[in-house]
């Protein structure tokens, strides 16, 4: 089989880099964005071509790829640990862009702007987590509190733990929330339970829970646009 040319032997306006220089990051493709990270392929593949390979592996989905983990990544020949850490890293980059998009004091006025709140700490996220939103009487995102790290189907959140942290932060009220990295909206009855216990708890010590978001990558379910709190 007749080997593929390298990088070096394309057209310059072709080249993933010369590419950026000549016409501006965003003329690139995903896969050539990813080519840059990695610097060079295989001896079977190019750059580019290694990247869309393992694009293709994620439905050329980039918040599933940013869920890869540096072993994922090894598993494609060409990717070592050094090319695998340098996509883990970019991606996390763009994470923390994310997340420092929302450090200005944020005002939620539905279950709409709760999620898009919570969404830098819990997009792309493997296995549950458990996080409260703590909330000022104007209802001014106080502090995001993690709460849980649990499993890919499951997660423990602690009525103790929770109001002991809301009244170290002098919240007026809170939002819970806890991701279904499953993609699956629907409240389990443990979910059900556990919203009503600490929806009473919050009331004996006048810190309401306003609501509680399920949260996936695609979308949110909220406790209280559907009456369930």
């Amino acid at each position: 089989m007749e080997k593929p040319l390298g990088i070096q032997s394309w057209a310059e306006e072709d080249r993933p880099r010369e590419k950026l220089l000549l016409k501006g990051r965003t003329t690139l493709s995903d896969a050539e964005l990813v080519a840059i990270l990695i610097g060079s392929g295989s001896t079977e593949l190019s750059a580019v071509e290694l990247s869309k390979k393992i694009l293709a592996s994620v439905n050329h989905d980039l918040n599933h790829l940013a869920k890869l983990s540096v072993s994922d990544l090894m598993q494609f020949k060409g990717i070592g640990e050094a090319k695998a850490i340098s996509i883990v890293s970019a991606l996390e980059l763009g994470r923390r862009r994310k997340t420092g998009e929302q450090r200005a004091k944020v005002r939620i006025k539905c279950s709409a702007d709760a999620y898009e709140a919570i969404s830098p700490e819990l997009l792309d996220q493997p296995v549950e987590q458990f996080w409260v939103i703590m909330l000022s009487r104007s209802n001014q995102v106080l502090n995001k509190r993690p709460i849980s790290l649990g499993g890919v189907s499951g997660t423990v959140a602690d009525p103790k733990v929770i109001f002991k942290k809301a009244l170290e932060d002098l919240a007026s009220g809170i939002i819970l929330v806890h991701n279904h990295p499953s993609g699956n909206l629907k409240p389990s009855r443990a979910d059900l339970q556990l919203t009503e216990k600490l929806a009473h708890a919050g009331k004996l010590l006048e810190i309401p829970v306003l609501d509680h978001i399920i949260f996936t990558d695609n979308g949110y379910f909220s406790f209280a646009d559907e009456a369930l709190l």
